[in-house]
């Protein structure tokens, strides 16, 4: 199977990217990396490489050997553009998220939204994480006009999340935890048509995060097709999640793709 993963050129989530590429590929599926423009080389937030604050608040061990392989892989260096995709030819999508500037340019891009629109159109598997969620929520199914997610149920970065790195380090970063005005789980409720039974904050957790072998704090919701999840600590369960809605009987490879 053939799975797409839209970027921005930095700042993108180090865990939410490196943990599905690396447990899809581990199961045989073909990783597939877009950016704005065709060859761009991305980068993650190298914040959470280093450790955010005093060395703290950054992506785990695990996750940052994954990214480390990733950046040597060859398809990590040969994006595509967004304006070129063929979204037919892809079997899943997920997208990533992330908190730094950079994000800015994939989360508010008409243009990757309108590939969204016709990729969610086919009803093949889709997953979003964190800030990824925020994504679906722009993008607007050109029938009804409102968002993909209008019917959906669904979870993201909850708030009490957002807000709480924001005051821990605002003294010192400012709005690196802030990428827009609005908190993402306000703007992704504001998308849904009964906000109140289809978002899905799930259980209050700051520090404690699901590991390849431990799902115990981890979240994720999935409905039908689509799988959604909060933060890099649900990402090892969410791109399981993901990977089984891939897998799953009657799932069939697009005809011009490469397949396990």
């Amino acid at each position: 199977m053939r799975v797409l993963i839209p970027v921005p050129d930095t700042d993108f989530d180090v865990t939410e990217v490196a943990v599905p590429w690396r447990v899809l590929t581990d199961a045989g599926h073909q990783v597939v990396f877009a950016t704005e423009r065709a060859g761009t080389r991305p980068s993650a937030d190298p914040r959470l490489l280093t450790g955010v604050l005093f060395g703290q608040l950054g992506a785990e061990d695990e996750p940052k050997q994954y990214y480390w392989q990733l950046t040597d892989a060859p398809e990590f260096a040969a994006t595509v553009a967004w304006s070129d995709l063929d979204v037919t030819s892809f079997d899943g999508l997920i997208l990533p998220g992330g908190h730094a500037p950079g994000m800015r340019q994939y989360l508010g891009s008409p243009l990757l939204q309108e590939q969204i629109a016709r990729f969610w159109s086919l009803h093949r598997p889709v997953g979003a994480i964190c800030h990824g969620v925020l994504t679906l929520a722009r993008t607007r199914d050109p029938e009804t006009g409102l968002s993909v997610l209008a019917n959906r149920t669904t979870t993201c970065l909850p708030k009490f999340m957002e807000r709480t790195a924001y005051y821990l380090t605002a003294w010192r970063l400012g709005r690196y935890y802030r990428t827009y005005s609005a908190y993402v789980e306000d703007e992704v409720r504001a998308a849904l048509t009964d906000p109140d039974t289809q978002f899905c904050r799930g259980p209050r957790e700051l520090t404690r995060r699901g590991t390849a072998d431990d799902d115990t704090h981890a979240f994720t919701v999935t409905d039908g097709n689509y799988v959604s999840a909060r933060w890099p600590g649900d990402a090892f369960l969410f791109a399981r999640r993901f990977r089984d809605l891939l897998e799953a009987p009657g799932q069939q490879p697009s005809a011009s793709t490469d397949t396990k």
